[in-house]
């Protein structure tokens, strides 16, 4: 569209910069800015333009035009207000959506800028109304209608006005009465006392008295009585016969009319498709209470104008002056514009022409305005935030047939790709312990077993009496939270459930379970120790891609392989996942472009493979929608600019961010959706309501009233204590209106944890990740005496923590209290038959710890021995159990050395390398065992670990530790 200075207003010059609302007025049919302070404010002789800017995710803007008309403005002043409209979406790029907005008629989302309602003032400027000065309060009374957002009306003051299907609004000098019709529901009872505590404050400074009237209940209270004695007293109410405004226009089949020279002509077709749509005309779409302008990109200014004028004519000669008028761009068509159509093909968006904005913004720069707002903005780059506590409790089971097996907590972070799983994660919330519970499909998982993990997981969320949140979640579809739960993951090919061998055998497929000693493929990716995983692939050249590293083993044979594209954090998650899958080997480093013949003989030969990262749908602007299932049959409503106020308690309300959708469920909620609400989620998915291509396999979460978690409240400007509140929507506003502030609830106390032999279920939160227990297997303790690693795995130490070691890999060995399924109290007999082992092991290494001679690297006050041993307490047993574990880990993992500084080892005696050793046949008796490698010479170091010693304790503690395994130093 080709666009020049002469078809600006000047007024509308650097519209559009930044986020919000702007309003301009029609005064002398030219467009006048509206102060801030001004806004919500409109006259009933005016026309209004009404700008929305939305700053989307993507770094670009959204526009939403809306011109509003007062049912007293002049036809001039409408006609104008309609041009201009045009003008203003010509300034920002022709993309906006543009809305006709008639006094009593407004759209929902013109509503929603303006919470919790619109009260045109009598009177105006152009028009030649004069504005209503400030005078005696006189008794008024309004209608109100909206379960989401009210239209309100005023209407006569009698006792005729009334009626049993809507809300009333009686507002006299000192009190402000709300009629409730019996006909009326909660919700549409409970918004209209957010237009009551309006009108309080507006026109009574706060201080005037509130009421609510039930229709039906005749002199029940003063109250009552004092409201009907406005209307001369009690009367039945007469059935309400339709008005004019109830009377809707008919829907009808949509007509398709072309606009040729300023006239609407019909297009005749069988049936209404996207392909009768010309990129150079403008065309109306007539659907009976709607009227879409669609205007095509190349089409000009005075053409598009035409095209509006030609609607507006449309209407007024079929006497339908309150249907909206929606005008909409090609490439830029709402959803609600798209489902006319028989077939709408999903094509990418469409890019801002440079001949529409960019020319626009050239324009407006030489005049020195300031145009950001009007150019292409870059996308905004965020990383990913788990907004959830990772420092809790984790169980995990699979599922087997139509039982669950809980798996060790050492194996609890390797998933197959053929089954499916249940997870508890339990963690310290604000003022309660809150849960997760959710189940994980594998992609080879079979539908039985699928079935049964959802019936599982909700036997645990109702043992929990609803407080968990429940995920429903697809392997290749995990979200942040998930990852950032199990912090280490791996995914191996096959099953080992019933399920998954019943049905490989039913179907005589070959099982590609992993093995340890056939070959196998892993992609390892993530982004940092808390969030890093393994997926198996196919072994195969074609499954390589440049952007991640990759371990191949077969047999006692294994490869890293790196691409050119991955970063040097892919590189550290590389070596710490290796350690995980095989951590008793010794690789061989492989980087793209020089690897060996041997590898390509295990992929089987070279081959193409792809170089772009593999990446899960991002999260989008989020979208709340009001939900209503019936019969299976789901209707939803979007809720535009929404707060926390519009989750109502009876209802049951969808949050898409297209990555993931959250079902949220109200208190108050009928027992029979509230158990479909997992069957919604999927429904909503299937629909696609948005055209937005959400994946039927994104995650879905279940929310219940009051157990909200952060990761879905950080949606809103939540306040924890409207959630905690009880009763109906309507009693729970009534308590606000009339006491004029939030009811503060009495905050759930935090369940004291339960704790087993003197460990506490809860860690401290100071730490980067749950507190581990030490695994027999876990490849960092080597070169121990049986007696230490039988300690080690037995017991854990929830105070230190070596961060510089990869993240754990094992949980806690006992669960929570409140788990479904409890861990058992251990054993009296067994405890003492173990603090005596504690006891004697703990003397021994004292003994030991005096006679031995400490290098001066190590600088450790020497404990006086104590002369004989006092006898302790249980409680204080167990205290010191604890105490000497993590003495124990101290010793056995040191901490990093700072960065760039190597450890002294002047003065330390030089030992030959075959007597320093591990598996030594000649061991050197007096040195430090955790620091083999400073007794080498400066020669024999370098030749062991290809470097010298400076460079060596540069590195991280972990890989030194890997290094000297190598070479048998630890």
């Amino acid at each position: 569209m080709a666009v020049s200075m002469r078809d600006l207003d000047p007024a509308f010059q650097g519209a559009g910069q930044k986020a919000g609302i702007e309003i301009w007025r029609i005064e002398n049919f030219r467009p006048v800015l509206v102060p801030k302070s001004s806004h919500g404010k409109f006259f009933t002789g005016d026309s209004y333009v009404v700008l929305k800017t939305t700053a989307l995710k993507s770094g670009a803007f959204r526009y939403d035009i809306h011109y509003w008309l007062g049912k007293d403005t002049s036809q001039d002043e409408a006609g104008t207000a309609a041009i201009k409209t045009v003008e203003l979406d010509a300034a920002l790029g022709g993309r906006a959506v543009q809305y006709r907005e008639v006094q009593g008629h407004e759209t929902e989302k013109f509503l929603s800028y303006f919470k919790p309602c619109i009260i045109p003032i009598e009177g105006g400027t152009s028009s030649g109304f004069k504005h209503v000065e400030a005078e005696e309060h006189k008794i008024r009374m309004f209608v109100c209608k909206g379960k989401h957002v009210v239209h309100v009306k005023e209407v006569p003051f009698a006792r005729s006005s009334l009626n049993h299907d809507d809300i009333f609004i009686l507002d006299t000098k000192s009190k402000i009465f709300q009629f409730n019709g019996s006909n009326s529901s909660i919700q549409e009872r409970a918004k209209a006392l957010e237009v009551v505590q309006y009108i309080k404050d507006t026109y009574h400074d706060g201080k005037c008295e509130v009421a609510a009237i039930e229709d039906g209940k005749l002199m029940a209270d003063a109250e009552t009585g004092e409201f009907w004695g406005f209307f001369g007293g009690f009367a039945p109410l007469p059935r309400r016969t339709a008005t004019e405004d109830d009377k809707n226009d008919e829907p009808s089949a949509a007509k398709l009319l072309r606009v040729e020279k300023g006239q609407a002509e019909p297009v005749v077709a069988d049936s209404l498709a996207k392909e009768l749509l010309d990129t150079n005309k403008c065309f109306l779409l007539d659907c009976g209470t709607e009227i879409f302008v669609w205007m095509g990109r190349t089409t000009s200014l005075d053409e598009r104008k035409t095209a509006s004028t030609a609607a507006e004519e449309l209407l007024r000669s079929s006497d339908r002056l309150k249907t909206h008028i929606i005008r909409v761009i090609e490439g830029f068509e709402p959803v609600a514009f798209q489902l006319k159509f028989e077939s709408w093909p999903q094509t990418a968006d469409v890019a801002v022409s440079e001949d529409g904005r960019g020319k626009v913004a050239a324009l407006l720069k030489r005049q020195g305005l300031n145009v950001k707002g009007l150019l292409k903005a870059a996308p905004v780059k965020e990383e990913s935030q788990p907004y959830i506590d990772c420092t809790g409790n984790l169980q995990v089971w699979r599922v087997n047939g139509q039982e669950k097996n809980l798996i060790p907590s050492s194996e609890q972070s390797k998933f197959y790709s053929g089954d499916c799983y249940i997870f508890q994660y339990s963690y310290a919330g604000e003022d309660k312990e809150e849960y997760l519970v959710g189940t994980w499909f594998g992609k080879q998982s079979v539908e039985e077993e699928r079935v049964a993990a959802i019936s599982l997981a909700k036997q645990m969320v109702e043992s929990l009496k609803d407080q968990p949140v429940q995920a429903r979640i697809f392997e290749g579809n995990e979200p942040i939270q998930f990852f950032s739960v199990f912090q280490s993951f791996i995914v191996f090919k096959g099953g080992v459930s019933s399920g998954y061998k019943k049905y490989i055998a039913e179907k005589d497929i070959a099982d590609n379970t992993y093995a340890e000693d056939g070959t196998a493929l892993f992609r390892v990716q993530g982004s940092g120790p808390d969030n890093m995983q393994a997926i198996q692939v196919e072994p195969v050249a074609s499954s390589l891609n440049s952007s991640y590293c990759y371990i191949l083993h077969s047999g006692s044979t294994i490869f890293t392989w790196s691409g050119n594209l991955a970063t040097s954090d892919s590189h550290e998650l590389l070596e710490r996942q290796l350690d995980l899958i095989k951590p008793n080997l010794q690789s061989k480093a492989q980087k793209e472009g020089s690897e060996s013949d041997q590898f390509w003989d295990l992929l089987g030969g070279k081959s193409e493979y792809p170089s772009h990262k593999i990446s899960r749908d991002a999260e989008s602007d989020p979208h709340l929608f009001s939900c209503n299932f019936f019969k299976g049959n789901l209707k939803v409503t979007e809720i535009y600019s929404f707060t926390q106020d519009d989750l109502m308690t009876e209802d049951i309300f969808i949050l898409d961010i297209h990555s993931d959708i959250f079902v949220w469920v109200g208190q108050q909620l009928d027992s029979k959706n509230r158990t479909q609400a997992l069957t919604i989620g999927e429904i909503f998915l299937e629909r696609d309501f948005l055209r937005e291509k959400i994946s039927k396999e994104a995650p879905i979460f279940v929310v219940t009233e009051g157990n909200e978690p952060q990761f879905f409240t950080r949606f809103f400007t939540w306040d924890s204590s409207k959630s905690a509140m009880h009763g109906n929507s309507f009693q729970r506003k009534l308590a606000v209106v009339k006491n004029g502030i939030t009811p503060q609830q009495d905050k759930p106390k935090r369940r004291t944890p339960v704790s087993y032999g003197g460990r506490s279920s809860v860690p401290d939160k100071s730490q980067r990740s749950r507190s581990m227990s030490f695994s027999p297997e876990r490849v960092r303790v080597r070169g121990r005496s049986p007696a230490f690693n039988a300690l080690a795995a037995n017991f854990e130490n929830p105070s230190t923590r070596n961060l510089s070691t990869p993240p754990p890999i094992v949980r806690k060995l006992y669960p929570k209290s409140g788990a479904p399924e409890t861990a058992k109290l251990p054993d009296p007999a067994k405890l003492a038959s173990r603090s005596a082992a504690i006891a004697s092991l703990t003397s021994n290494f004292e003994h030991t710890k005096r006679e031995t001679i400490i290098p001066r690297s190590i600088k450790v006050t020497p404990e006086v021995p104590k002369a004989k041993p006092e006898p302790v307490p249980k409680e204080k047993e167990r205290e010191d159990t604890n105490s000497m574990c993590s003495r124990i880990e101290a010793l056995t993992i040191q901490e990093d050395v700072k960065e760039g500084e190597a450890e002294e080892d002047e003065g330390l005696p030089v030992h030959p390398y075959e007597r320093l050793k591990v598996n030594s046949t000649d061991p050197v008796s007096e040195i430090d065992v955790t620091k083999r490698e400073t007794y080498l010479s400066s020669e024999e170091f370098r030749e062991k670990f290809g470097m010298a010693k400076d460079a060596f304790y540069k590195l991280p503690k972990w890989r030194q530790n890997k290094l000297k395994m190598a070479v048998q130093l630890f």
